[in-house]
């Protein structure tokens, strides 16, 4: 009885207004306190789950990760490694003793291979490769590796601190994070661990990647590109080669569109692999599907081809009659496995949750996950009998100082009849009564979704008093492929059509004021912001990152050669489609909408001309605007205070614009 009392006082306490009023709203200073987990692998005897962690170091400002294991019990929760440096690509060893991994350290100039006693002691270094090791992969006996390595370029063979002009002949010749592309390729070796010999076992024009050894360890699949003109599309195809010196490759699939990711089954007899869903030998806008051959080639068999929806992340049952994956579905993640011989799905986890990651444990059916939700960020999960039991508390100090926006999925209609799904997020202790300014900030991709997980950034501008909504418009994935291409060669209208559609619902709804409403996005958010601008004046402000509008000025300048002509024809052959898209920035004078543009200096995917060019224009035609531009910053933002930076930029633009009935003009940034 005394027991059941001091529950109930114990409830009332922490549901109590005063225990609310205890905590505080998320802040952006918060991105110093959360912790990612990420690269689960489990030890061969089962007992262990190894991960990385990385968190933002405020002092070095950089973001640093660090090994750590945990007992499958989830117990013994153990750092492994310290080296600001951070590691990457960690695997254990055949017999579950060691733990190795790549990393930068000392006078290492390109990535090393270090071994780990998981008892405890520093890592050694294994390796003094002159070219980067990008992936690896153990034999089962525990006696040799392989390994995919980068030829040596120019910049390397370099005597003085000066860089060799960039010598470039290629099709495809810039990509973002690599910078300019020479002619260097990717081939495997392999690698004796006790007399350290390196063998090479592929050389040549083409490139190699992720190798894998069978189960006897006989053999080698690995993926690679060797059509006529791999530059000109993105295909790919499964090969299986001896584990031997001048052995000759196999190739065991033949799909014109990409064949990737193998996985060999526990006997050794098959191939699970991802098949893209479009024999296009490029396309933006497919979807992965599951498909198995056997190791010595033949007819293949499509177990998802049903579901009409991507599933990633592939890996057998122990006895090898399911294979298991990760698939999209309308704003979940979910996990689901395929019965080998009849195809029959089976979805194992359901609900609006997002799992990321998935390892299978050898010793039985068990799978180990990285589960997240709107309320509860990335967590390691036992998955047993098709129950979740949560194996780290890596995220229990990051959530007990703060009170949480609320998170709710919804459904709105556009113009055209399309239903469109979407999810909500809304100050804490937001009395439903009062209408909330509404920003609408839209993902990249534009192939992804938004899921029902931990949306740091939403929840940062929800948790400044604004109703933030995630739109998977017409593009997106996880509603299958026909609404996934719907917008192929025809960028800014049905997209435009669900972002406004989204605005109209919620207006409606009486959810929020339609004289203060926003838009923001990053990447293709920040193309369908500029779109959205050009056509829809209602909006009070906007926020455009990494984005671009004179989509001709992009040729040549970007990643996307082969999408631009294979989607739109040459610029000179298909002049009016070229101009049509580029409408945000030939129709800038109809912009009334003051804008922030941002981008990152060294952006190759979407150069920072695209922001630079709006600002322009807009600059010119006296609509409020600004620029903000993060040096020597890829794509994606990797800088802490940068990142923490362009929240406060948001806030403070949205403020200006969204939360004031002044017309003075203040400087926001």
């Amino acid at each position: 009885m005394k027991s059941i009392l001091f529950s109930v006082l114990l409830a009332a306490v922490f549901t109590s207004p005063l225990y609310a009023q205890s905590k505080r709203t998320l802040q952006p200073s918060d991105i110093y306190r959360l912790q990612t987990p990420s690269s689960l692998q489990v030890s061969p005897d089962g007992k262990w789950v190894l991960y990385r962690v990385s968190k933002a170091d405020s002092v070095k400002d950089k973001f640093n990760s660090d090994l750590w294991m945990t007992g499958w019990n989830g117990k013994d929760h153990i750092q492994l490694t310290f080296d600001p440096g951070g590691e990457s690509a960690a695997k254990w060893s055949p017999d579950s003793r060691y733990i190795s991994f790549l990393a930068t350290r000392g006078e290492d100039k390109n990535s090393q291979l270090y071994l780990l006693d998981r008892r405890g002691g520093e890592a050694k270094k294994l390796t003094t490769i002159k070219g980067d090791i990008d992936e690896y992969s153990w034999a089962p006996d525990g006696k040799k590796l392989v390994f995919a390595i980068k030829d040596l370029s120019n910049a390397d063979t370099s005597s003085t601190k000066i860089r060799k002009p960039y010598v470039i002949d290629r099709y495809h010749f810039k990509q973002d994070r690599s910078g300019y592309l020479d002619s260097t390729s990717t081939h495997l070796y392999l690698f004796d661990l006790s007399s350290k010999k390196l063998d090479t076992l592929t050389k040549g024009i083409y490139s190699e990647t992720q190798p894998v050894f069978s189960p006897d360890g006989k053999r080698i699949a690995f993926t690679s590109n060797r059509s006529e003109t791999p530059d000109k599309n993105e295909n790919s195809d499964i090969f299986i080669m001896d584990a031997t010196l001048n052995s000759t490759p196999q190739k065991i699939t033949n799909w014109e569109g990409e064949d990737n990711r193998p996985v060999w089954s526990p006997d050794g007899k098959w191939i699970a692999y991802q098949q893209s869903s479009s024999e296009e030998t490029f396309t933006m806008y497919g979807q992965p599907l599951v498909a198995i051959v056997s190791a010595t080639g033949g007819q293949k068999k499509i177990l998802s081809g049903s579901l009409d929806r991507p599933v990633r992340n592939l890996r057998w049952s122990r006895d090898g009659k399911q294979i298991f994956g990760l698939m999209e579905e309308d704003r979940e993640v979910q996990v689901v496995n395929f019965d080998v011989a009849s195809g029959k799905v089976n979805r194992m986890l359901t609900g609006e949750k997002s799992y990321y990651e998935m390892e299978t444990n050898p010793v039985d059916n068990s799978i180990v996950t990285i589960m997240s939700s709107s309320q509860m960020p990335p967590e390691l999960y036992a998955i047993e009998a098709g129950k979740t039991r949560r194996l780290t508390h890596l995220q229990d100090s990051f959530l007990a100082p703060i009170l949480l926006p609320k998170a709710e999925g919804f459904r709105s209609k556009s113009k055209d009849g399309t239903i469109v799904s979407g999810i909500l997020y809304t100050p804490p202790q937001h009395q439903a009564s009062q209408k909330l300014p509404l920003i609408i900030y839209i993902h990249g991709g534009p192939v992804s979704q938004d899921d029902f997980d931990f949306d740091m950034t939403r929840m940062m501008y929800a948790s400044a008093g604004y109703a933030v909504a995630a739109v998977n418009y017409r593009g997106s994935s996880g509603r299958g492929l026909d609404y996934t291409r719907s917008i192929y060669g025809d960028w800014g209208n049905k997209e435009v059509l669900d972002v406004i559609g989204v605005a109209d619902h919620l207006v409606g709804q009486g959810i929020v004021d339609e004289n203060r409403m926003g838009l923001a996005g990053w990447s293709y958010g920040g193309i369908t912001t500029n779109y959205t601008i050009a056509t829809d004046t209602r909006f009070k402000a906007a926020v455009s990152g990494a984005g671009s509008a004179l989509q001709l000025s992009l040729y040549g300048s970007d990643q996307y050669i082969t999408q631009y002509e294979k989607e739109l024809g040459a610029p000179w052959k298909n002049i009016e489609k070229w101009l049509a898209l580029s409408y945000p920035f030939l129709k800038a004078d109809k912009i009334k909408t003051p804008t922030l543009f941002m981008a990152s200096e060294s952006d190759f995917n979407v150069p920072v001309a695209g922001a630079e060019q709006m600002y322009q224009a807009l600059k010119s035609l006296g609509v409020p605007t600004g620029l903000i531009i993060y040096p020597k910053q890829f794509h994606g933002i990797s800088v802490p205070s940068y990142l923490k930076d362009r929240h406060e930029r948001h806030i403070n633009w949205f403020n200006q614009y969204l939360k004031t009935d002044s017309k003075t003009p203040q400087k926001p940034f």
